[in-house]
């Protein structure tokens, strides 16, 4: 399979434990569940900034579309130069890149798809945008709602989810992982028409 069918399918989030369950790292939360359907855990990529999963949707052998899973190394504000240098290293363009990351202005557990647009204040989408010199890259936003009360932004993607969204975390999770795959075997309407609610 040549090179230009390769997927990045890159999950947003920051590294390390203490971000491990909060909102903003939902993007991470996907692409793990992605890797544990590949049956294959994640490895430090030669480039250094990233770690990576390499596979094929639906399994080994012709027709599979190849994907490379990633999570960057670096935080989420300067995730754009390690995605950039994947890019580079598989020749993906942006095109077949797919963003995985959360949405304030979606309630939680709904979910969107979407190719391109802008970065909405999302700091991760900045950085991936400044770094690939474009947006149009796809886009599977996980909602994660808006703050309640008075609740700063950066305090609330900062969080850990409530104890009663984080029953309903897994259902979210499979279904992002869910877009994905769909976005990668059927096309942009199809996952739409699907899991856009």
């Amino acid at each position: 399979m040549s090179d230009t069918d390769v997927w990045l399918v890159v999950g947003l989030g920051n590294p390390g434990p203490s971000y491990a369950g909060h909102r903003h790292n939902i993007g991470y939360m996907v692409v793990d569940e992605l890797a544990r359907r590949l049956g294959s855990g994640f490895r430090a990529h030669k480039t250094g900034r990233a770690d990576v999963v390499e596979g094929r949707i639906g399994g080994p052998g012709a027709g599979s579309p190849r994907v490379v899973l990633a999570k960057s190394r670096s935080y989420m504000n300067e995730s754009g130069g390690p995605v950039k240098a994947l890019a580079t290293f598989y020749k993906v363009p942006p095109s077949r890149i797919i963003a995985i990351h959360d949405e304030l202005d979606i309630d939680f557990g709904t979910l969107r798809s979407k190719l391109g647009g802008g970065d909405n204040g999302h700091n991760g989408l900045k950085s991936m945008r400044s770094s690939l010199g474009t947006g149009d890259f796809y886009r599977v936003r996980a909602g994660i709602g808006r703050p309640p009360g008075r609740q700063e932004v950066a305090d609330f993607v900062l969080s850990n989810y409530s104890t009663t969204e984080r029953k309903e975390l897994p259902f979210q999770i499979d279904t992002a992982a869910d877009a994905v795959e769909s976005l990668i075997t059927d096309g942009l309407e199809k996952t739409q028409q699907k899991f856009n609610s």
